[in-house]
């Protein structure tokens, strides 16, 4: 393990699928617009809002409504503790299913 990979650390949070979809999504970009979360997830709003708050309360993801002209939009970003949170929870994961069969 180098100084950048996290320590592997199960994370109770992340676990559950719609949030660890959440996570892995927002791993490999910037930011994400809240449709855009929706949409991967298939949900209704109030259900992938459900989600991104429990992430919220945990550190874990930001959300900013920029004001300006048009239609506000909400955007997502993962914090740098939920980022390192969520590599320790996959690299956890790995390490519970390393040496497993294939099949």
């Amino acid at each position: 393990m180098t100084p950048a990979e996290p320590a592997p650390a199960f994370d109770d949070v992340i676990h559950a699928p719609h949030r660890l979809r959440i996570c892995a999504f927002l791993d490999a970009v910037t930011s994400a617009e809240f449709a855009a979360v929706r949409d991967l997830l298939e949900v209704a709003d109030s259900v992938a809002s459900k989600h991104l708050k429990v992430l919220t309360d945990a550190g874990y993801v930001e959300l900013e409504k920029p004001t300006g002209r048009g239609r506000v939009r909400t955007w997502v970003r993962l914090t740098p503790e939920g980022r390192a949170a969520y590599r320790g929870h996959v690299a956890a994961l790995r390490g519970i299913t390393a040496g497993l069969p294939a099949d």
